[in-house]
């Protein structure tokens, strides 16, 4: 195709049957917008320029796709796919020709898009599919020679013509100077009193002007979601390309169907993960790591031999070695573990460096914290780094021991090799090679008897 490419965009539909406030194009697939989905797509044709039709809630869904160069056109009133296109042609040469999309279909593949315009002579092309069930689409029809010659809607169609599988998609591309005229005689004269963007097909053939039809392979690349349970089945259809594509790379998956993918994943060989995981954001997972069931990576970078144990939840962090999470565990962002690392069962950390060998394995919150290497973290310890109105930071030097049921009373820092005896609450810095204890001393009182609960 020799002609500069302009893409227009259907996306003012409201959603009404998804019962949200949040505009139809903005419902989540893949934790991100629908809408987004397909301008990251069409991104990939390099049009020169990308439009798209919003209406109710607009501002809501320009703020979310601001990263995308896109002319927006706002359709004030809703009369039709047809009355949206018109929308957008003043923004468009005539010398281009339109890819014209819906922001419904976010799945749609760039493979079958760039087929359609390599295979684009003009002045019209429509993009079929088809059902095994075809109920409720248009159906097309084509002459004795195959050439297409219309649509007919299925409430219009007759008996014979409902037995026609090869539908409409509503996704076409023409010529933009036949396409404003087209439009521009396209009547509202129905029920609905609105402007139907199929109605140009019979236009066009009026003009004995050919209609070019490209067959999707597939159709469930071009599924819609109109309520909730269609864009389940989207999800679902998406979180197993995702599946597909991890396990193209290398990594061994557990279960495809029980996997959520709600980002960017980069991933070395042998990544093993384990049932109902979710990796969100940026993932990065190096070679031989393992990550156990039901597990929440988001924005991590794991090195390899990492190993995540189950029901452990990771956001913003970094290991630089081989590491030991879990299970149960809560990393939070600003954590940083080196190699050999060990954070255990029911620990949390934020804002934490553990060195070379440091391991807490039980129990432990461990925030705003700088800690050496090969420390071991009792079980039960806390560092206090909160004292109502400011967050203060606890240094652990190396080959420190940290006794159970320690309080660190931020900030402070423990000396290399010094001990802290279980039990102590330490609010002053402990010398290097020290012994620090603070605990109240120990009273037994022989005979003595619990309270007795008086009868009534």
């Amino acid at each position: 195709m020799n002609k500069p490419l302009h893409i227009v965009i259907l996306a003012a539909g409201e959603g009404k049957r998804m019962k949200s406030k949040r505009p139809k194009m903005l419902q989540p697939l893949g934790g991100r917008p629908m809408l987004t989905h397909l301008l990251d797509t069409v991104a990939s044709l390099r049009p020169e320029r990308v439009h798209v039709v919003v209406g109710a809630g607009s501002e809501a869904v320009m703020d979310a796709c601001s990263k995308h160069d896109i002319d927006w056109v706002h359709q004030a009133e809703r009369r039709g796919t047809g009355h949206a296109v018109m929308q957008a042609m003043p923004e468009v040469p005539d010398e281009a020709a339109v890819l014209v999309l819906l922001g419904d279909t976010p799945l749609i593949p760039a493979s079958l898009l760039e087929q359609m315009v390599e295979a684009y002579r003009g002045p019209l092309a429509l993009l079929t599919m088809e059902l095994e069930d075809p109920t409720g689409y248009g159906r097309i029809l084509r002459d004795p020679g195959g050439n297409i010659i219309g649509v007919v809607e299925h409430r219009d169609a007759e008996a014979h013509q409902h037995r026609i599988r090869e539908v409409n998609t509503g996704i076409i591309m023409a010529d933009a100077n036949r396409l404003k005229t087209w439009l521009g005689r396209v009547g509202c004269d129905n029920a609905n009193q609105e402007y139907y963007l199929p109605d140009i097909f019979s236009l066009a053939r009026a003009e004995n002007g050919e209609i070019q039809g490209v067959t999707a392979a597939d159709p469930d690349d071009l599924q819609g979601a109109n309520d909730r349970q269609q864009l389940a089945v989207l999800e679902r259809r998406f979180q197993l390309r995702q599946a597909a594509n991890l396990m193209e790379a290398g990594v061994q998956l557990a279960d495809p169907a029980r996997i959520d993918v709600r980002g960017e994943v980069q991933a070395g060989p042998d990544v093993q993960v384990d049932i109902n995981v979710v990796l969100e954001g940026r993932v990065s997972l190096g070679e031989g790591v393992t990550v156990g069931p039901g597990c929440m990576l988001k924005d991590v970078a794991l090195a390899a031999g990492t190993r995540v144990h189950a029901h452990s939840v990771l956001e913003g962090v970094k290991t630089s070695g081989a590491c030991d999470i879990g299970p149960f565990a809560r990393l939070r962002p600003g954590t940083v573990l080196s190699e050999g690392c060990r954070v255990g069962n029911f620990v949390e950390t934020k804002n934490a460096i553990l060195g070379e060998g440091s391991k807490a394995s039980h129990l432990s919150y461990l925030g705003d914290s700088e800690i050496g290497n090969r420390v071991n973290i009792g079980a039960g310890t806390i560092t206090c780094n909160y004292d109502g109105a400011n967050k203060h930071r606890t240094v652990i030097e190396d080959e420190v021991f940290i006794g159970s049921d320690t309080q660190l009373v931020a900030p402070v820092t423990v000396g290399k090799g010094a001990t802290v005896g279980a039990g102590s609450t330490v609010t002053k810095d402990a010398k290097p090679g020290s012994l620090t204890v603070s605990r109240a001393r120990q009273t037994t009182i022989e005979g003595w008897k619990r309270p007795e609960k008086k009868e009534d």
